[in-house]
């Protein structure tokens, strides 16, 4: 099975896996999502209704300013903010809020990374080798429950490439 690897041009944080909510939507923490029930609440966003925690989001691109990464930090706090956030763009204000919340980001692909990753697949996000992995298409579920998983924590100058990896 070929597994795709896109390269970021900018990363941060710890590596994670996880699902991925895949839109090509911006995201505004302060318009876009209901902090208090972890979903995304405005009507207009493409995953309107959808729990953004403990997945990864992949925008197309960060809108909003200092209220949406303060709001980033809020989240983290009560344990509701997403696993990862990866976009096709981001403003520095928002990288500021992921840094100060903790929370992985990966940005700047010579594609549309919300054309390359299939929403709900399992992902691999490594700021430290600027990378998202495909690890599976379609998703992956609890053997348990039948649900997805919730995402997964891993150990904490690029330029934008697509490569396939083949895997056993």
């Amino acid at each position: 099975m070929n597994e795709l690897v896109l390269s970021a041009r900018h990363a941060m944080g710890r590596k994670v896996e996880g699902h991925a909510l895949v839109a090509n939507d911006g995201l505004s923490a302060r318009y876009d999502l209901n902090r208090l029930t972890g979903v995304f609440s405005r009507p207009a966003h493409k995953l309107v209704g959808q729990s953004y925690v403990g997945r990864i989001l992949v925008l197309d691109t960060a809108k909003g300013g200092v209220a949406s990464a303060w709001m980033l930090h809020e989240m983290q706090s009560r344990d509701m903010a997403p696993l990862a956030i990866v976009f096709n763009s981001v403003n520095t204000i928002l990288v500021q809020g992921a840094a100060l919340a903790g929370i992985p980001m990966l940005a700047g692909f010579d594609e549309d990374i919300t054309s390359c990753v299939p929403h709900g697949a399992w992902i691999e996000v490594d700021p430290a080798a600027a990378t998202l992995r495909v690890l599976d298409q379609q998703g992956r579920a609890s053997a348990s429950t039948g649900e997805g998983e919730t995402g997964r924590h891993g150990a904490p100058g690029n330029t934008s490439k697509v490569r396939f990896v083949e895997r056993g």
